[in-house]
């Protein structure tokens, strides 16, 4: 059974066509690969998929009781927020050991204590996956998470990220411009134009 099924869904927003007649299924054990260029709707389409958007055609069906887990596009926290990457991932409601657990899954324990402005691209971007896994979700939705990232950094990701599909068995929703870099773990690749 899918974890979020969505059957020819539309979303229109004044007169202009976001999205039309996007069909799509998301399984558990699967990772998809959502690609296009800027301005297609993957980050749109994304947001119908958490039901943080309700589309205006079509019909969106979530498994009861899902768990979700987001890594959006971009995130920026002030620099006058007084933040350390343990409680920017604990702001999620989930109890102190799996906090300990997701920052140690994604690499950045030894961070745990630095206030989150001073991480570089690629361990801000270990600390939103932390965030994104730590309610240990069914399903994960990644919005470019190696945006910022190095090559070898990125390949690290992607890589992580099939290790985490691989033993927790969550289905991954991953938007990417690269489709090269994430192939190796894709299972399915979604065009969108």
């Amino acid at each position: 059974m899918a974890l979020v099924e969505l059957a020819a869904v539309g979303l229109r927003r004044g007169d202009r066509t976001l999205l039309e007649g996007v069909s799509l299924a998301l399984e558990p054990g699967r990772i998809t690969t959502l690609v296009g260029p800027n301005g297609a709707g993957k980050t749109t389409l994304a947001r119908l998929v958490l039901g943080l958007m309700t589309p205006d055609a079509g019909t969106v069906r979530r498994q009861p009781g899902l768990v979700t887990g987001y890594m959006p596009q971009r995130l920026r926290v002030e620099d006058t927020l007084p933040l350390t990457l343990r409680r920017f991932v604990g702001l999620s409601g989930a109890g102190a050991a799996q906090v300990e657990a997701a920052l140690a899954r994604t690499g950045v324990t030894a961070l745990a204590g630095a206030p989150v402005q001073t991480l570089s691209g690629g361990e801000f971007q270990r600390a939103l996956l932390a965030r994104a896994i730590v309610r240990q979700p069914q399903l994960l939705v990644l919005d470019e998470p190696a945006q910022g990232v190095d090559i070898a950094g990125q390949n690290e990701l992607y890589a992580l990220v099939g290790q985490l599909r691989d033993e927790t068995g969550c289905g991954v929703l991953l938007i990417s411009h690269d489709l090269h870099l994430v192939m190796a773990e894709s299972d399915a690749v979604f065009c969108i134009n």
